[in-house]
């Protein structure tokens, strides 16, 4: 069996929570997990990647196991979440990092790489988004309209989206066998969504998402100077984050390998194999990926 550390540091005082695997001078592997999950999400991938890759999956601020402060403590914005990122592998020492992107995790990764182009060796997209041909507009028009005005009425049509419905919704919807799907990935979930004060917190970043779009254009010039590898391997039945969304790649990042998957939002679940398998390989189109992180 693989040995999976878990482990947590102390960043700005806020407790980071973060699962550890691989050898300490193979390539770094930072996973970034989406919402409403943790590094729990990667709780199969890890092990499979572990020995090519060292391997980071912390969980983000308000997420899992790591601090979950109210909302008058700390600004739930991406850019709070990155900069928490950021902290946490200064202070690991990890200076050069292939990134695994997920949902939210994509836009505390473009974050990174914007702050520091010159320290991403690689971007692994999973359901990840950077352009608008991702969006799905039915299940995105309230999250903007949120965004614009966060009155009573439009936090009263996101609160669902914190619910149980939703978030079984979000790891069963697209996979044509649900069967397949563990059930306690959405109970874990679910049950740390109910500590005191985290519905605050979720809905605060619900309101910060708009301001990700914003980003791409940058984002996308970054993929064109750096021509940093990229992989999208994705659920192409994601009624979040349409296919169209991993096709785009293809536009600025040369050399983009784009695989989709008969799968939805939550691939791990269902294909865990198969994307693992495109992970392994992505790691030889690493730059430098022997020189370690």
């Amino acid at each position: 069996m693989v040995a999976v550390h878990h482990r947590t540091a102390d960043v700005g005082g806020l407790t980071v929570f973060y699962r550890e695997a691989g050898p300490a001078d193979a390539p770094v592997l930072l996973l970034l997990h989406g919402y409403p999950t943790s590094s729990h999400m990667f709780r199969h991938l890890i092990p499979a990647l572990a020995g090519p890759y060292r391997v980071i999956a912390p969980d983000h601020i308000g997420f899992g196991r790591s601090s979950a402060p109210g909302t008058a403590e700390f600004a739930y914005t991406f850019d709070a979440l990155a900069d928490v990122t950021r902290g946490l592998l200064d202070r690991l020492g990890v200076h050069r990092y292939a990134m695994y992107v997920q949902d939210y995790g994509a836009p505390i990764g473009w974050r990174l790489a914007l702050a520091s182009p010159g320290a991403v060796l690689g971007v692994v997209s999973q359901n990840g988004n950077a352009y608008e041909e991702g969006f799905v507009p039915e299940f995105w028009e309230a999250v903007w309209a949120y965004g614009a005005d966060r009155s009573p009425a439009n936090e009263a049509r996101m609160r669902p989206a914190l619910g149980r419905e939703a978030v079984e919704w979000q790891y069963t919807h697209g996979v044509p066998d649900p069967s397949l799907i563990d059930p306690d990935a959405w109970e874990h979930d679910l049950a740390l969504l109910a500590r005191p004060g985290v519905d605050r917190a979720q809905l605060a970043l619900f309101a910060d998402y708009s301001g990700n779009r914003a980003l791409y254009p940058a984002v996308q010039e970054w993929l064109r100077s750096s021509r940093v590898p990229v992989l999208a391997v994705w659920g192409r039945n994601d009624e979040i984050f349409a296919a169209a969304g991993a096709e785009a790649f293809r536009r600025d990042a040369p050399g983009a390998e784009v695989i989709l998957l008969d799968g939805g939002h939550f691939l791990l679940e269902s294909h865990g194999d198969e994307v693992a398998a495109a992970v392994l390989g992505f790691r030889d189109r690493l730059p430098g990926a022997r020189d370690g992180g």
